[in-house]
């Protein structure tokens, strides 16, 4: 079985985080980065299908040079090699065009099923594994919490709403996006990170691939959310209070009319 998984390197969640001068992503020269969170979850249920079932484990991730630290991260816990499609200025890219990245690499490798996180820590679009799965042409389950292989099929387990929860089956291959706490992804070991050194990590640039760049959403500009709360007491008799907290919500608030 070939497990093809998609992983993306982010911010630190605990890097301090200072807006670029264009206003139109973060300063990045003075943070670390590290391997999304969600994806980690996803890696981590490939390789156990894998020491399972047999097979390889392809991780494919769009990025800059600094991408290799992850990937190196993914070989060091027991993915077999590596795709890098090089891009220094990826994080300008939309949804779909991230997809199409992934999609054009990926179509050449005719993996039996693809994995992705549920989304990333940066951005948070969630859109990644169900665009990537139209691109391809496979069916494509998303918050997948439990996966039994079968013959020539899956039994996934769906977290839906309120605590439910739903069983279905979709063909092989497939797109999964795995919800975030389906394991507890492994550490990389002193052996792992060793062998890490020898496994294939292929270099693509993405301006080589021939994908069209016209973007189907631009972000405008990040900012900082300005604190306007503030607290007011009301002071009276009880009446009193309750008419000034009447008018407030009729006039200020307008929830009453």
């Amino acid at each position: 079985m070939k497990i093809g998984v998609c992983i993306k390197q982010v911010p630190a969640r605990d890097a301090p985080l200072t807006i670029a001068e264009q206003g139109a992503w973060i300063r990045e020269a003075d943070i670390g980065f590290e391997m999304n969170e969600p994806d980690g979850y996803a890696l981590e249920e490939a390789l156990r299908l894998k020491e399972k079932h047999g097979g390889e484990v392809i991780v494919v991730s769009l990025g800059p040079e600094r991408t290799k630290q992850t990937i190196k991260e993914a070989l060091a816990k027991g993915a077999d090699r590596a795709i890098h499609v090089v891009d220094a200025d990826f994080y300008r890219l939309d949804p779909l065009a991230s997809a199409r990245s992934l999609a054009a690499v990926l179509r050449k490798e005719s993996p039996d099923l693809v994995f992705t996180g549920l989304q990333s820590d940066d951005h948070g679009f969630g859109q990644t594994g169900v665009l990537l799965a139209e691109l391809l042409g496979l069916p494509h389950s998303t918050i997948i919490m439990q996966i039994e292989v079968l013959d020539g099929k899956l039994k996934l387990k769906r977290e839906l709403e309120a605590g439910w929860f739903q069983w279905m089956e979709v063909p092989v291959p497939a797109v999964l996006s795995i919800q975030s706490g389906i394991n507890k992804p492994r550490y990389a070991t002193l052996k792992g990170i060793m062998a890490a050194k020898k496994k294939p990590i292929e270099s693509v640039e993405r301006a080589s691939l021939g994908l069209a760049d016209e973007p189907t959403e631009k972000l405008e500009r990040i900012y900082v959310p300005q604190k306007t709360k503030k607290t007011e007491f009301l002071t009276g008799s009880a009446k009193e209070v309750a008419e000034q907290l009447l008018e407030k919500l009729r006039h200020e608030a307008r929830v009453l009319s």
